[in-house]
């Protein structure tokens, strides 16, 4: 998956890290390479997308302040479209990553 993960939309990115953290599957160099892609199209992820895509890689304890901040900063300007489910799990996510922004 790690040589095919630049192809990946949003979707994609989240279901893959999701599937690995409800697995307990740790592999830090997939999400190494999840957050390289995330980025730059962090804007395109639906609030649920970051949320699970936050919520996995504090599930699996993989730090990555660059992905945190990009998760912040997308969902900043959608906070008011969050579901209560989706803002608790980023919050959570973040809190225990102790990633502040």
């Amino acid at each position: 998956a790690i040589g095919i993960v630049g192809s990946f939309n949003s979707q994609d990115i989240a279901n893959t890290v999701n599937a690995f953290a409800k697995m307990d599957h740790r592999h830090p160099e997939l999400f190494d390479a999840v957050a390289k892609a995330a980025i730059p199209i962090i804007d395109t992820f639906t609030t649920q997308g970051l949320a699970n895509t936050a919520n996995a890689f504090a599930k699996m304890d993989h730090g990555h302040p660059e992905l945190f901040d990009g998760v912040a900063k997308a969902a900043i300007p959608i906070i008011d479209t969050f579901t209560t489910q989706a803002l608790a799990n980023t919050v959570n996510a973040f809190a225990k990553m102790d990633h502040r922004h």
